[in-house]
């Protein structure tokens, strides 16, 4: 992973689920809706960006909570 390339695990929807883009090279790509940690792992690694760290240490913006929430009750 380059340092121009930008992960973000966006807020649970209402209908829930969380939005994985991931900005590289000048290209936005939508990667999907994850449901849990390791959807996120496995859309990167589809993205060709494999043993991405998924904590909030890493580098993963994680929007409207960590790698721990995944349901809109838990989000606010």
């Amino acid at each position: 992973m380059t340092d121009q390339t930008e992960i973000v695990v966006h807020p649970v929807s209402p209908q829930g689920g969380r939005k994985v883009t991931v900005h590289a090279l000048g290209v936005d790509a939508d990667l999907g809706r994850a449901q849990t940690p390791a959807d996120v792992s496995e859309f990167l690694r589809r993205a060709g960006l494999e043993d991405v760290d998924l904590s909030e240490d890493g580098p993963i913006r994680w929007e409207g909570g960590g790698p721990e929430v995944w349901s809109p009750r838990h989000s606010g």
